[in-house]
């Protein structure tokens, strides 16, 4: 109300409370390797398990638009792509690496369970909840930690996949406001987080510069303090 606009100005100019923000996590290549490498593909679900993690890792997906994929959404054609719906309805075409196409192609091969063309499906052919790919993935880290032990010192989330892509992305060049692009970010500022954890960037700009001049020593406390302290 226009009676109140004076004590509503001032509580817009409280500044926000200052808090410690946590660097983002993400996978190295071995420990996606190592996660990839867990799901059989000689089973119906461990099919469609590496293939989910695959896309998810390689197309930096959001989890409710791997969840709400359908099988149209995969083109496997020239210029191999899946379309997603992000957030404010907002359409976008992610491509595919050749491997991942391969992967995505000879899963598309399995018999639809049940009448839905839901691109992964749970055992009874709905659509996997994200509930059900926490668990998935879950469990698919707990077997990969036995043969990557630095997983044991992550919390693997589906949202780190997607920080994952990211951050392979940066490390091989890709300028931030592409990223942003490829993710679906409303602003190229919310890719910056990438910057701020990405320690080997920062370690090739270090190696650019030019060190500062520095020399080591050691502290040697002179004869009367030794002997002060000796006679104490």
């Amino acid at each position: 109300m226009p009676t109140q606009s004076g004590q509503i100005q001032r509580v817009l100019a409280i500044p926000s409370k200052r808090y410690i923000r946590a660097q983002i996590g993400f996978l190295t290549r071995p420990e996606v390797d190592a996660l990839l490498a867990v799901p059989s593909r000689n089973t119906w679900s461990g099919h469609r398990d590496h293939a989910l993690l695959l896309l998810m890792v390689q197309t930096g997906a959001r989890l409710s638009e791997i969840t709400g994929l359908k099988r149209q959404d995969v083109s496997l054609g020239v210029g191999a792509h899946i379309q997603v719906v992000g957030k404010g309805r907002k359409q976008r075409s992610t491509p595919l690496t050749k491997q991942t196409a391969s992967v995505l192609k000879s899963w598309l091969q399995e018999p639809i369970r049940g009448d839905s063309e839901t691109l992964f499906p749970n055992a009874r052919g709905g659509c996997l909840s994200a509930d059900g790919v926490q668990y998935i993935l879950a469990k698919q880290m707990a077997i990969a930690c036995q043969t990557c032990p630095s997983l044991k010192r992550k919390r693997v989330t589906p949202h780190v996949l997607r920080h994952t892509t990211a951050m392979e992305l940066l490390q091989a060049g890709v300028d931030t406001t592409v990223i942003a692009l490829w993710l679906g970010h409303e602003s190229v500022e919310t890719t910056q987080i990438y910057l701020n954890a990405n320690l080997a960037l920062k370690e090739k700009i270090l190696a650019k510069t030019t060190p500062h001049e520095g020399r080591p020593g050691f502290y040697r406390p002179k004869d009367q303090l030794l002997a002060f302290l000796n006679a104490l």
